[in-house]
């Protein structure tokens, strides 16, 4: 009854079945017969039907609480003890986290907990906060979405990270171009991709101040930016993070005007997920900022 109970939630968090159907991959008739066969298996309705529409009754809400507990408890099977002799965490972070904060915070988690196993995923913050929202994930270390979060996640920043332009240390000899402004509209600008949490802010600052642009590269992959720079074939806005720097000596940073944004980065969790393992892994990140 495990993949019941967790389409069970889905429909709940979602609101219909269709919308459930799509965060899982079923379609909306898979759904269907999943909720039809555990209210077999339970013995009552957990529905109100009308027409195609159909919300949970009372006992369905006492259920759903229920199968909440239940899945949470099914999450936690390898944690032996609340010493973390034996467990599993799994972490989303961006990339430019994992060779950083993530390995630094791994050190004194692992010296506390030895046997717990770890699985870092990576990926585009957007694909984090889904795999959070799945339940896949016990905590994210991304970028902050611009939009509020669901009042079930709990946002810890960690670190602000301001954008700069990059621009080749031989073209700024060769063209002595005076302003930032100046570089957008003379060079192509190697674009941060649009569909990350950090594209869409540099997105909307670049669209604020009406910078005139050539765009014709766009990647979310910031090495590959710096790179491509190194190579003129553009200039880039890119967020001064840790995993990059030191710059080449082949590149300069110039930075923006007043009011330029941060890229904000910090842990996601859920607030109700209370586990003495995740509270010290989360301290564990925290105190691997500064070092």
């Amino acid at each position: 009854m495990i993949v019941e109970l967790k389409t069970l939630v889905a429909v709940a968090e979602c609101g219909t079945f269709a919308e459930a159907g799509r965060r899982l991959g079923l379609t909306q008739a898979a759904v269907s017969g999943h909720m039809r066969r555990l209210e077999t298996h339970l013995g009552y309705p957990l529905f109100d039907r009308t027409g195609r529409s159909a919300s949970l009754n009372a006992d369905g809400m006492r259920t759903l609480a229920r199968a909440q507990t239940l899945l949470a408890d099914f999450a936690s099977l390898g944690d032996r003890d609340e010493t973390g002799e034996v467990g599993f965490r799994r972490i989303g972070a961006i990339a430019s986290m994992q060779s950083t904060v993530v390995t630094r915070a791994l050190v004194p988690f692992q010296a506390r907990y030895p046997r717990y196993r770890v699985h870092i995923v990576g990926g585009l913050s957007l694909q984090l906060l889904d795999g959070l929202d799945r339940r896949e994930l016990d905590l994210c270390v991304m970028i902050r979405p611009a939009l509020a979060l669901p009042e079930e996640f709990v946002f810890e920043p960690l670190v602000s990270e301001p954008y700069r332009l990059l621009v080749a240390a031989a073209e700024i000899a060769e063209q002595k171009i005076p302003s930032v402004r100046s570089w957008l509209a003379n060079r192509s600008l190697i674009r941060y991709e649009r569909g990350s949490f950090g594209g869409r802010q540099l997105d909307q600052f670049l669209r604020s101040r009406q910078l005139p642009l050539q765009e014709t590269i766009e990647v979310d992959d910031i090495a590959a930016m710096i790179a491509m720079v190194r190579h003129r074939l553009g200039v880039a806005l890119v967020p001064m993070t840790e995993s990059m720097l030191p710059l080449p000596d082949d590149i300069c940073a110039l930075p923006l005007a007043e009011a330029a944004p941060a890229r904000e980065i910090g842990i996601i969790r859920r607030q109700k997920a209370v586990s003495p393992v995740t509270d010290y892994l989360v301290t564990c990140l925290i105190g691997a900022v500064d070092v």
